[in-house]
C-alpha cells in the first residue's frame, strides 16, 4: 500500500486540457498544500465572484484537513493520536472518524490490501521521510514491524467520538486517502457557492463538475508509465466524477538486480512484485478513488481487475510486459477513453 503520498510524489501526472475556443471565462486558483500543490479551475464564474474570499476559504478548508490528518505536523490530531501510547479510547473529531471509517470499508472490501496502519512498513523499506539504507530489511525486521500492522487493531466509536488502538504502538497514516478527502471537501464548498463547472486537483487526485471551457466534459490525460519524461498514455473524458491514479514507476530502488516498489503489501510486508505499472480509478468521490487506486495497485492486474469488475468500478490498468505496456479497462471506464495516441 502506498502510505506516504505526502511528501513522496505520487506516480501519476494528471494534466488538464483547458484551452478555450468558446471564450468561456476560466478562473485558476492554486497554491501549496499537503506537501504538493492544489489546482482549482472554475469555468463561467460569476463576474461578481469574490476570488480572494474563495481562495481564503479554500485554503482554510485545506489547512483544517491538514491540522486533523497530517503525519508531518507535530500538532495535528492524527499525530497526537499516534503519539498516545495507550490502548484507551482517545477523543477524536467526527471528520477523522469519517475518513478512518471509509478506509476500513476499503480494507474489508480488499481483504487488507488497503491498510492505514502500514506506515511503519513503508518506513522500514526506506520509502518514508528518513534515509534509505543500502540493503532491504531482513525477514526478522519485517516480521517485527508486521506485528504492529493491521487495520483490525484500530476501533472507532461514534458516541462520543473516539478512537482506540488495541496495541499502543500502532501507527495510522492517512496519506493514501486524505488528499482525496480534501479534494471532496473543496468541491463541496465550491458547489455550496453555486458554482457549477469546476475542477479540483491536489497532487493528482481530482474531482470535476459540469463542463470545461469548451462546453464538453473535462479532458484528463493519464501519464504513460516510465521512469523519465511526461508522455500521455490515454485521455479520459469525465464530468461529475472523481479520479485518482496509483503506480510504481517513479518511486522504487534496485538491489542486486531486483526492483523494489514503494507499494507495500500490508499482508506480507513486502513490496508488490507483480507487473501492474499503474491503475486509474473513477468514482463518485475523490476519497474513494484515492483509496481504491492504491488498493488495486496492491492487488495487481488480475485480482485487482476482477474486483473492479465485480464492483462495477471504473478502472484502467496499464500492465508491464516484455513487449511494452498492455492496457485493459473495466466496461464502466472503457467508453470514456479516447483512442490511444500514436506512439
Amino acid at each position: 500500500m502506498l502510505a506516504h503520498n505526502v511528501p513522496v510524489v505520487l506516480v501519476i501526472a494528471v494534466l488538464t486540457a483547458c484551452s478555450s475556443s468558446n471564450g468561456n471565462p476560466l478562473l485558476h486558483i492554486a497554491g501549496p498544500t499537503m506537501g504538493t500543490q492544489y489546482n482549482i479551475k472554475i469555468v463561467d464564474a460569476p463576474a461578481d465572484l469574490n476570488t480572494a474570499l474563495i481562495k481564503t476559504e479554500i485554503e482554510s478548508i485545506l489547512d483544517h484537513v491538514n491540522r486533523q490528518m497530517s503525519t508531518y505536523r507535530t500538532d495535528s490530531e492524527l499525530t497526537r493520536l499516534n503519539d498516545n501510547i495507550t490502548t484507551d479510547w482517545i477523543d477524536a473529531s467526527t471528520e477523522l472518524l469519517d475518513v478512518i471509517e471509509a478506509a476500513f470499508h476499503v480494507s474489508r472490501l480488499t481483504k487488507g490490501a488497503f491498510d492505514v496502519t502500514v506506515g511503519p512498513l513503508v518506513n522500514l523499506w526506506g520509502f518514508g521521510p528518513g534515509e534509505r539504507g543500502d540493503d532491504p530489511p531482513s525477514n526478522r525486521e519485517i516480521r517485527e514491524v508486521l506485528s504492529r500492522v493491521g487495520y483490525e487493531k484500530v476501533s472507532i466509536r461514534r458516541s462520543p467520538p473516539a478512537i482506540r488502538k488495541s496495541q499502543a504502538n500502532v501507527y495510522i497514516d492517512l496519506s493514501a486517502i486524505a488528499k482525496g478527502y480534501a479534494v471532496d471537501r473543496v468541491a463541496e464548498y465550491l458547489a455550496s457557492q453555486r458554482l457549477v463547472n469546476f475542477m479540483v486537483e491536489i497532487g493528482g487526485d481530482l474531482r470535476v463538475n459540469g463542463h470545461n471551457v469548451n462546453d464538453v466534459p473535462w479532458t484528463i490525460a493519464i501519464e504513460k508509465p516510465g521512469a523519465e519524461g511526461r508522455e500521455v498514455q490515454r485521455v479520459v473524458h469525465i464530468t461529475d466524477q472523481a479520479m485518482a491514479t496509483s503506480g510504481d514507476y517513479r518511486n522504487y530502488f534496485e538491489h542486486n538486480g531486483q526492483r523494489f516498489s514503494h507499494t507495500i503489501n500490508p499482508i506480507n510486508g513486502i513490496p508488490v512484485s507483480h507487473n501492474l505499472a499503474s491503475v486509474t480509478v473513477l468514482s463518485a468521490t475523490a476519497m474513494d478513488a484515492d483509496a481504491m487506486a492504491t488498493a488495486l495497485m496492491v492487488l495487481g492486474p488480475k485480482t485487482g481487475y476482477e474486483l473492479a469488475q465485480s464492483r462495477k468500478l471504473g478502472a484502467y490498468f496499464v500492465v508491464r510486459t516484455d513487449n511494452g505496456f498492455v492496457e485493459k479497462s473495466t466496461l464502466d471506464l472503457g467508453q470514456q477513453l479516447s483512442p490511444k495516441p500514436h506512439q
